[in-house]
């Protein structure tokens, strides 16, 4: 299974962005969405779950939960806008795959024997921080995640 993961998108989703998720089987959204178009536009590509984000305000953000799990593949995954909510609120000890956004910076990082993803932002660009999204396989219980630079695709 394909995953697409992308956060940060403020209200600006780039085509770069839709063509790398075009083909994906499901798309995460980790927060700061922006406006509704955009999960519009993601569910014309794909199934998706997403969560709101510190920017994400009225009416249109209530069916987006702070915090979701869900399953795909038999792999349990927790999707969050702020990493930092972990410190409030731990992950359940079956979670296998954290996603995350808010910080705009790409992260694949696997810790005692769960994989931290942040997709980095994929929105407008914020200081000089790449623009990416990520693509996350699982494969027979098996992870792999890869950062994808939508700079590089220009």
């Amino acid at each position: 299974m394909l995953i697409g993961v992308i956060s940060d998108t403020h209200g600006l989703l780039r085509p770069e962005a839709l063509r790398i998720l075009r083909g994906v089987n499901h798309i995460i959204h980790a927060g700061d969405i922006g406006t509704p178009e955009v999960i519009y536009a993601l569910r014309a590509v794909a199934p998706v779950t997403a969560v709101r984000g510190n920017v994400d305000r009225g009416a249109w953000v209530a069916e987006f939960p702070q915090r979701q799990q869900i399953t795909l593949e038999g792999v349990r995954l927790l999707i969050l806008h702020d990493r930092h909510e972990l410190l409030e609120q731990p992950a359940d000890p079956e979670v296998r795959v954290i996603v995350t956004g808010h910080s705009h910076r790409a992260l694949v990082e696997t810790r005692d024997g769960v994989l931290y993803l942040n997709p980095g932002s994929a929105g407008p660009r914020r200081f000089r921080l790449p623009v990416s999204v990520a693509l996350l396989t699982l494969q027979h219980g098996e992870l792999r995640a890869e950062i994808v630079d939508l700079g590089a695709l220009r």
